[in-house]
């Protein structure tokens, strides 16, 4: 049955069941596989129903076949394009700096302690 597919082709498959762990994908008549629901979509997922439900017609990924077990792994998300990292890196500082930086930004309490006392005399 599962002879029939490979790693790494994509294929139409129509959504059978939902459990929170994973959907469960008709890939035809006689083979179903499994969506994990970390393969549903690129980012976190916290419920899968709200990505998924059953009869949706889905494009999925094959990730392994095990003929064994008859048990194939599905990928939605690897048929997506991954999201663009949105992320900006600050420009390195030198090292100089960073510790004046740090000088100015950052005491300890026993550095501040001295500080409040002369300001609690001076109430």
């Amino acid at each position: 049955m599962t002879n029939k597919f490979e790693n790494g082709q994509i294929i139409e498959g129509k959504v059978t069941g939902i459990q929170p762990y994973g959907a469960f994908v008709a890939l035809n008549e006689e083979t179903q596989g499994l969506v994990h629901i970390s393969e549903v979509t690129n980012g976190f997922v916290k419920d899968i129903n709200d990505h998924l439900k059953v009869g949706d017609e889905i494009k999925v990924k094959v990730l392994d076949v095990n003929e064994e077990k008859n048990k194939v792994s599905l990928s939605i998300r690897a048929t997506e394009e991954a999201p663009k990292n949105n992320v900006t890196s600050k420009p390195r500082q030198n090292k100089k700096q960073t510790e004046e930086d740090d000088a100015v930004g950052f005491n300890t309490l026993k550095d501040k302690l001295q500080e409040w006392l002369d300001q609690s005399e001076n109430r």
